[in-house]
């Protein structure tokens, strides 16, 4: 299936599943799902807890989590990463639910510094390309972190 938006590769931020991730970033907040019956966080985000089908309220983390996984992109996959190349991209296991890994850029650090399981924090950016012209999206991104307490 063909993405016919124009604003691609942008996130969707009007999707009604992940509409809240992105308003929470777009105000500096880290924002996870997390059933209202049971506690679960879940992610990636559904309609109802996949453990006990209950509500799911969106709820504020702390930001904090260790480096789970990583790839340094050295090529661009789609014209609109050209002049991004290279990245990092990376899986971060929440501090409030190790099992919750946002997939998510690492940034701030040279990639040869990183070491999984070190400990990262939350940063918020805007996500641009120049194939999107003067369109950006706040996103939650990684830095290097101090120890967790």
């Amino acid at each position: 299936m063909a993405i016919k938006r124009d604003d691609f590769p942008l996130p969707d931020v009007d999707d009604p599943l992940t509409a809240p991730f992105f308003a929470g970033a777009a105000q500096d907040e880290l924002l996870i799902p997390r059933c209202e019956s049971c506690g679960e966080y879940v992610w990636y985000p559904q309609a109802t807890c996949p453990h006990d089908g209950g509500a799911l309220v969106w709820t504020p983390v702390s930001g904090r989590g260790t480096l789970f996984t990583w790839a340094v992109v050295q090529r661009a996959f789609l014209p609109a990463f050209e002049d991004q190349v290279p990245f990092v991209t990376a899986l971060v296991a929440l501090e409030e639910d190790p099992a919750v890994r946002l997939c998510t850029y690492v940034v701030d650090t040279a990639p040869e510094h990183l070491v999984a399981d070190s400990p990262v924090e939350v940063t918020f950016r805007p996500l641009e390309f120049t194939t999107v012209p003067g369109r950006s999206v706040m996103v939650p991104m990684f830095v290097p972190g101090s120890a967790q307490p």
